[in-house]
């Protein structure tokens, strides 16, 4: 079944890249005015490149966790499989803190 979920899982990738790259445009339009640099732009600061970095990576997880999640959620609720884990798996850093 989860062969199955694949087509989907990438269509949701490329809508989530999508959606994520318009939601970045909006979020930065609020802190600058300008377009966000490239990091290759060589007038800016190293600060504003930072910037624009997390402000695009936090974006860009945050829109792709969302869209994944509402995606296997509506998989299984047509399916009634679901795509991914049942459980988060055990670290080995839980383990520790707990002996």
């Amino acid at each position: 079944m989860k062969l199955i979920y694949k087509p989907f899982g990438i269509i949701f990738g490329i809508l989530a890249g999508f959606l994520s790259k318009k939601l970045f445009e909006a979020v930065w339009g609020v802190f600058d005015k300008e377009e966000p640099p490239k990091p290759t732009t060589q007038q800016t600061t190293w600060p504003k490149v930072l910037g624009a970095a997390v402000v695009e990576g936090v974006t860009f997880k945050v829109t792709r966790a969302a869209v994944d999640r509402a995606g296997a959620k509506g998989f299984a609720r047509v399916t009634g499989f679901w795509p991914g884990e049942k459980e988060p798996d055990e670290s080995e850093t839980a383990e520790a803190v707990r002996d």
